[in-house]
């Protein structure tokens, strides 16, 4: 300040192109002032001048109203009002970059020289899902604060309740939606193949002996939707129909009925099962009936039923080998009886094995009859002419 200026009761005022300045004079808005040099009007002690950095973009004062309702051309030319109506929200973009999301019957200040500004209005849908190419770019200019983000992971099926409604089923990704008062639920369904194993199951047989299962399933929630709302957990609803199912028709079977018709039983109550879970969204794939698990006095009565019975099979055995035996000797008899011949021959094949086995063999009485048979037999061949 010069000594003119001070005679002249003036004061200078610099303001860069970064800024943006208010006067006060005696408590009241006077102007804006751009970048330059500005000559004020009064003593230091009646002018106030207030200094706005507008690399921020935003303004945010308590003079705001008071500019607009007695500069409103000058608030205008330097000044934007951004507002939302009830329900919708708004994108605010500063030279092409996210600036800011407004919700709805919300207000933003904002510099026009800071600018260029684009202001676009959102009308949320009913499930009030947003633009999954906005999703990116909210997150990237960390201005997602309005957006509740989901992950519905490969294998899974998402389901979007909004204000408690079912909406509609999500596939696998990232889903973004308007948080403006609603509450908005995601419930992830996995639908992959999944097995299920009802271990240590008991039940009582028909013939009253108790013992235990252990069952293996495989499933896959078909319809997420009518799995969610026919029961409160449907994996638990699969665990009980299983339990049922099988001690139901395991119960009307003697123990010795259940070991013999095993496979059967699978079949009639896992039909059972299939039947019941397709009513809940459940598709049932392959049911086996693992293991039957016997008390320690059952086991060890059957082990000895089992050994007498294999005992039993084997006298069958030995007694069949014996009797074909003995049936072979009546026969090799018989021709022998028949065919002197033979007989000799046998006798030769016996005296041939022993020789092979001791030094010095003795024969008594000779061996002329049998080679006299011998010789008989040589003359009875064919081709001997007689």
């Amino acid at each position: 300040m010069t000594f003119l200026d001070l005679i002249l009761r003036r004061q200078r005022v610099v303001v860069k192109e970064t800024e943006r300045a208010i006067v006060l004079g005696k408590g009241e808005v006077r102007a804006i002032l751009g970048p330059g040099e500005h000559m004020l009007a009064g003593r230091g002690d009646e002018i106030e001048v207030l200094r706005h950095d507008i690399e921020a973009g935003s303004f945010s004062s308590p003079l705001e109203k008071a500019l607009f309702d007695k500069l409103p051309a000058v608030a205008e030319q330097h000044l934007r009002r951004l507002r939302t109506a009830p329900g919708t929200v708004a994108l605010v973009e500063r030279d092409g970059v996210v600036h800011a999301v407004l919700g709805p019957d919300r207000k933003l200040t904002v510099w026009n020289a800071a600018g260029p500004w684009a202001f676009t209005p959102i009308e949320p849908p009913a499930d009030l899902a947003v633009e999954p190419g906005l999703i990116p770019r909210l997150v990237q200019a960390r201005k997602a604060d309005l957006v509740l983000l989901h992950a519905v992971q490969d294998g899974q099926v998402g389901l979007l309740y909004v204000d408690g409604a079912f909406i509609r089923t999500l596939p696998p990704g990232v889903h973004g939606f308007w948080n403006i008062g609603k509450p908005v639920q995601v419930k992830a369904i996995d639908v992959r193949q999944r097995s299920l194993d009802v271990n240590g199951q008991e039940v009582l047989t028909r013939d009253r002996v108790t013992i235990r299962v252990n069952i293996a399933a495989e499933f896959r929630v078909a319809d997420p939707v009518k799995a969610v709302t026919a029961v409160k957990d449907c994996e638990d609803a699969f665990y009980r129909a299983l339990q049922y199912a099988f001690r139901k028709a395991l119960g009307t079977l003697t123990l010795d009925q259940l070991l013999e018709r095993k496979t059967v039983v699978d079949a009639e109550a896992a039909e059972k099962v299939r039947v019941d879970m397709a009513a809940i969204g459940i598709e049932v794939g392959e049911i086996a009936l693992k293991d039957v698990i016997l008390p320690g006095e059952m086991r060890e009565i059957l082990n000895q039923v089992v050994a007498v019975e294999k005992q039993a099979e084997a006298n069958v055995i030995r007694r069949r080998e014996e009797t074909n035996a003995t049936r072979s000797l009546l026969n090799t008899a018989k021709v022998m009886a028949e065919n002197p011949v033979m007989l000799r021959l046998k006798e030769l094949e016996a005296l041939e094995a022993i020789a092979g086995k001791v030094e010095r063999l003795t024969v008594h009485n000779g061996v002329g009859g049998l080679m006299n048979d011998l010789a008989k037999l040589r003359d009875l061949a064919p081709g001997n002419g007689k």
